[in-house]
């Protein structure tokens, strides 16, 4: 295990998440049905199943294109949400 590598990846997740949808639909569900530790656990298990399903999507394209491509298309791909989100398409 990369320790370096793990603590690198966990702050730049957990600054990245600081304050994003899914946090702000947590806080919100967690508001309104006071039961916040089945929220937690629900928000938990989502995020780690999109998480194990990123890293390994990640992988195999790591291994199919080259890096450089794949962090253009995560760019590229953060732009256009933008976008969608300004415009209230999203």
């Amino acid at each position: 295990m990369d320790m370096k590598l793990i603590g690198s990846t966990f702050l730049l997740i957990f600054l990245a998440e600081l304050g994003d949808k899914t946090q702000l639909a947590t806080f919100s569900i967690a508001a309104q049905s006071g039961k916040k530790w089945s929220i937690f656990l629900g928000a938990s298990i989502a995020l780690v199943a999109t998480s194990l399903l990123a890293a390994l999507l990640g992988g195999m394209l790591g291994d199919l294109i080259r890096p450089e491509y794949v962090r253009t298309g995560a760019g590229i791909l953060f732009i256009v949400f933008g976008i969608l989100m300004i415009f209230g398409r999203l």
